[in-house]
């Protein structure tokens, strides 16, 4: 695990089981080095070095993006493309005016963000993405607003005032029936973020941010993708295909007495599957197993990993799953599956525990009790499914 553990100062267990999809939370002084995950001088690097277009690079004010002609200039090149290269002055020039700056996913970008994501994905068995948010004046970017997502807020530098309403509507969705009631006029909590606190929101909570301290703000914020019982039926909607039932023609031309046997039919396998007890578990790990948000090259290395005992591994996934079968271990990441040898488990298990950081093949085969070029072997096949990517050094 990172330093940083994001998962520990919320609260691990206590904090799925009392707060999670709840009620906010505030940890003061969580974290005691938050430029860690970025700096000023890493947004620096990342604006200049990246050809960020909107809206995944934004300026923001009173609720409404900025057009880009106001911060940027377009460039013409060789090839006849024209591209939007950021034009330092006038960047200065909006933020100072009230702008808030906004990079999506940033944990795209930036390695030490991409690992904290990591673990809260490991933690919380769901998708997370990185937005990065700096503001210079109490002109709020967004205004008063909710997420379709729950997230978690850490502040990296200067303060930000947070105005939470709470929600006025259970859970509201990205695609809803209905939209949720305004939120009342006076906040359920006022709170100013300093460097190195968090703050957890869930979904549905009005809430408005400025950084009206007097003082540039800086922080992140990971957002957590949601798992609804809309999405389960989804997936078993396509999961009981196998029965013939589901893949009928509706009877619509039949009597009403066809009709309501063919209804029967249907609910019968659905009551059926509903009531298996493990049919969350199973769900959960199709969306684990399936999980492609980080995968990375291995270049140069194409299709084998070398066996070298200091090459570093580092799976490409935290939300692997790894399980004994009757003949070996089956290990699913990456939208693959592997069936493989019982001797493979504590190579695969070290992987797991070690994401996401990397660790050395040498390490691997010790671990496992098996030589260099039998851990290369195994590891090489899940380059090939994605599984892996071969680091030439750790990323800081």
């Amino acid at each position: 695990m990172s330093p940083l553990n994001l998962a520990a100062h919320l609260g691990q267990d206590e904090f799925l089981a009392q707060v999670l999809h709840r009620r906010y939370r505030h940890v003061p002084a969580a974290i005691q080095d938050p430029d860690k995950l970025i700096t000023w001088d890493d947004l620096n690097t990342i604006l200049a070095t990246h050809r960020l277009e909107p809206p995944r690079f934004r300026l923001s004010a009173d609720g409404e993006m900025l057009p880009a002609y106001r911060y940027t200039a377009p460039v013409t090149t060789r090839r006849h493309t024209v591209w939007q290269r950021l034009h330092p002055a006038e960047l200065h020039a909006r933020l100072a005016e009230g702008a808030s700056l906004v990079i999506d996913a940033v944990d795209e970008l930036h390695p030490p963000v991409a690992r904290a994501a990591m673990e809260l994905e490991r933690w919380l068995r769901t998708g997370v993405q990185a937005n990065l948010y700096a503001s210079w004046t109490a002109r709020e970017g967004f205004g008063v607003h909710w997420d379709d997502h729950d997230v978690v807020v850490t502040q990296i530098d200067g303060a930000k005032r947070w105005k939470l309403y709470g929600p006025t509507r259970t859970a509201p969705m990205y695609k809803d029936t209905d939209e949720p009631e305004p939120p009342p006029e006076k906040p359920v909590a006022e709170l100013v973020l300093q460097p190195g606190d968090m703050l957890y929101l869930p979904r549905g909570w009005w809430h408005s941010v400025a950084a009206s301290e007097g003082e540039h703000s800086l922080h992140l914020t990971f957002g957590v993708q949601t798992t609804t019982g809309a999405q389960l039926l989804s997936w078993l909607a396509d999961d009981l295909r196998r029965h013939d039932v589901l893949r009928e023609d509706l009877p619509v031309h039949a009597t009403g007495a066809a009709q309501a046997i063919y209804l029967e039919r249907l609910r019968n396998e659905v009551t059926t599957a509903l009531e298996d007890p493990e049919l969350i578990g199973r769900y959960a790990a199709m969306r684990d197993g399936t999980d492609l948000t980080r995968l990375r090259p291995s270049l140069p290395h194409l299709a084998n990993v070398p066996a070298v005992p200091n090459v570093r591994l580092r799976l490409t996934t935290a939300r692997a799953h790894l399980e004994p079968s009757q003949d070996g271990v089956v290990f699913r990441a990456c939208d693959n599956e592997w069936e493989m040898a019982k001797e493979a488990m504590p190579l695969l298990q070290r992987l797991m525990s070690a994401a996401p950081a990397a660790v050395s093949l040498g390490e691997l085969a010790e671990t496992a009790g098996i030589s260099v070029a039998d851990a290369a072997s195994v590891v090489s096949e899940l380059m090939v499914g994605q599984a892996i990517t071969v680091e030439r050094k750790d990323d800081r």
